[in-house]
């Protein structure tokens, strides 16, 4: 199980919902760069998920280019050489779009100057 304290209360992500596949890395590498699928592409399809269904609206209606039409979270990591350590990269990426999209944002109560505040700014403005 893939885990992280996502706010509010602990989700957890089952790691059969993520589709793992691994890719050739792009860019200069020598001779190893042609044998080794060292960069991974996670997928993760949000209407699939285990998530509560709240999350999953929220999810869905989140502007990220990452996220498909369909539904599907597409992430690809190969900054390292290794496959595992690429796989914890595009975790952490995963829970970092989770994370972005479930926080609620405080609604803003409208407030009023105070009748001194007001009447503080009229005299400075006379002076």
């Amino acid at each position: 199980m893939f885990s992280h304290n996502l706010k509010p209360g602990n989700i957890k992500i089952p790691i059969s919902e993520i589709e793992w596949h691994a890719v050739r890395s792009s860019g200069p590498g020598g001779q190893h760069v042609n044998k080794v699928s060292s960069a991974v592409h996670l997928r993760f399809d949000i209407k699939a998920s285990s998530l509560p269904e709240s999350y999953k609206e929220r999810l869905l209606k989140f502007r990220d280019k990452r996220i498909t039409a369909d539904g599907i979270i597409i992430i690809k990591a190969q900054q390292s050489r290794s496959q595992v350590k690429n796989k914890q990269i595009a975790l952490e990426r995963l829970y970092e779009i989770i994370a972005q999209a479930i926080i609620t944002l405080k609604k803003r109560k409208p407030t009023r100057p105070t009748k001194s505040s007001k009447e503080k700014r009229l005299d400075q403005k006379k002076k």
